[in-house]
């Protein structure tokens, strides 16, 4: 992602090790509980419950529209309860990015880590003032003809983008589709390509 890509401050780093030991030399944290967290968050359930729940949209249209209706119900389906998400879908017409301007509200049980960028100052202000540039720097250039919608997370409601299928995928189970779908994509800062022909 380019510039949204610094590195994180030494002095952050350094205090959340200290923070880590100091737990750790308490008794208050096992020592594996980080890198667990970590794991679930990374692998175990976002982006993975995210790209789940798009595949499955993208082959199930009554699935389709209890995620676009009702996000909580849909994902319980899934076996997660999470009341905060409202997904909304990028058709042919709009195109949907997600951001949150005050902080960095994030939907972490659907979607796992956030990217680094994403809490960065200059992607939570571009992304309102200038969201098709943004995006063109991204790598995503966006019709003329395309509307660009920006959801704003807050503390109270989370967004996810609901990508276009990519043509070429129509055999494709959700297991074969899960893969193509990104955590990017999911924040709408990238379009799902279809797989490489084989």
């Amino acid at each position: 992602m380019g510039k949204y890509h610094p590195k994180v401050d030494p002095y952050v780093v350094s205090r959340v090790r200290a923070l880590e030991s100091l737990l750790l030399e308490k008794g208050l944290l096992a020592p594996d509980a980080v890198d667990r967290v970590i794991q679930r968050y990374e692998s175990d359930t976002g982006p993975m419950l995210g790209a789940r729940a798009a595949a499955r949209a993208w082959i199930d249209p009554d699935y389709k529209r209890l995620l676009l209706d009702d996000a909580a119900a849909a994902l319980r389906q899934l076996g997660l309860e999470y009341q905060m998400l409202v997904v909304v879908e990028n058709t042919p017409a709009v195109h949907n990015l997600v951001v949150c301007t005050l902080c960095s509200c994030y939907p972490w049980p659907v979607m796992g880590l956030p990217p680094t960028w994403y809490k960065m100052p200059a992607y939570r202000a571009r992304a309102v003032a200038e969201p098709r540039t943004l995006l063109r720097e991204l790598g995503l250039e966006i019709a003329a003809g395309r509307e660009v919608r920006v959801w704003d997370s807050s503390a109270e409601m989370r967004y996810m983008v609901l990508p276009e299928r990519p043509r070429g995928t129509d055999g494709l189970s959700e297991e074969e589709l899960i893969p193509l779908i990104s955590r990017d994509a999911l924040i709408g800062v990238a379009e799902v390509a279809a797989p490489a022909a084989r």
